[in-house]
């Protein structure tokens, strides 16, 4: 089990009480909850099995009492106005947004439908919430905002691929969370005498042409901030590295799963999984505003040997024993 930090008013719901208030719901009704999210089904089917499992538990069957619209992208950002205004006129009762433009796109179109947001990086700084013990409006959620995640970005990869003096930074100028994030990976990168090249990817169609670009310049390693995309993309983008031998690393461990070198961030799994306990209590009549944004006390760290002995990494044993999880 995974521990989760939150200022959560009244302190943290156990599984017992949730279950028990679950079943005090209004008999008979059948709850709508749109899903806002950038990529293919088959990118986002893996996410929504969690909500409905933990959704299951709190005594929400899809097909039964509950109804889940999806609407997604291929992993650009121009229809999230649209698709999010589908979902309002649908009349459901909530919008659960993954990622910072699917929330940013919500945030746009109702003031009224409550909306929860996972997977994103700053919601401060987004302009989502203006605090996080209490968001206002309609929006609240999970967050990405952990204090020691930008000093460990290069850390680690300078542990792991030796002398490492030339990064590129793998950015989506449609996401308006990494603004704040690169400005942490440049304050790390100096601290530790690293020079930063950043790149821009917008859509998959780009992602040819930016690891050309990456190619010329010539870098020891590549930090891809969290995103929507990148990890939609995460098979491609593994395979692109490793054609490139570039050392790689994520936010999420799906990128690593899928052939990334190091994976440092929090469980997307566990968030989506965290976030059903914020529907349950809107569904029963909770208010977003009244409910503070909840944020990881741990991360993972996991690392994929196979790609490291195919870049020809040794691992130091330091690393080793670091590690959440090592895949072999």
């Amino acid at each position: 089990m995974r521990r989760w930090g939150a200022i959560l008013l009244g302190g943290v719901l156990s599984v017992a009480s949730l279950t028990a208030s679950a079943q005090s719901q209004e008999a008979g009704r059948t709850y709508r909850v749109g899903f806002l999210a950038m990529g293919s089904p088959a990118v986002t089917e893996p996410m929504l099995g969690h909500f409905r499992m933990a959704m299951s538990e709190l005594g929400y069957v899809e097909g039964r009492n509950l109804v889940i619209e999806q609407r997604w992208t291929d992993g650009t950002t121009e229809r999230l106005p649209e698709l999010a205004a589908q979902l309002v006129a649908a009349k459901v009762d909530l919008i659960l947004a993954w990622g910072t433009p699917p929330v940013g796109a919500a945030k746009q179109v109702t003031k009224t439908t409550p909306v929860v947001m996972v997977g994103v990086a700053d919601p401060i700084g987004a302009g989502f919430v203006p605090s996080l013990a209490r968001p206002g409006g309609n929006l609240t959620g999970v967050t990405n905002i952990a204090s020691d995640h930008s000093g460990k970005i290069l850390e680690l990869l300078t542990q792991v691929v030796p002398n490492v003096r030339t990064v590129a930074v793998l950015r989506n100028p449609g996401n308006a969370a990494h603004g704040s994030l690169l400005r942490d990976v440049e304050t790390a990168a100096r601290s530790r005498q690293v020079q930063l090249q950043v790149f821009v990817a917008n859509s998959p169609d780009e992602l040819d042409t930016t690891f050309a670009s990456i190619a010329r310049a010539k870098v020891e390693a590549a930090v891809f901030l969290a995103d929507p995309m990148f990890f939609g993309q995460r098979n491609r983008i593994a395979e692109l590295a490793l054609r490139s031998h570039l050392p790689t690393r994520f936010a999420r461990r799906e990128n690593v799963d899928a052939g990334g070198l190091l994976a440092y961030g929090p469980s997307l799994s566990q968030q989506i999984r965290r976030a059903a306990t914020f529907v349950d209590r809107i569904l029963r009549g909770a208010r977003p505003s009244d409910l503070p944004v909840e944020q990881p006390t741990r991360l993972e760290f996991v690392i994929n040997l196979k790609t490291a002995k195919a870049l020809g990494l040794s691992i130091p044993s330091s690393i080793f024993m670091r590690a959440d999880e090592v895949i072999e």
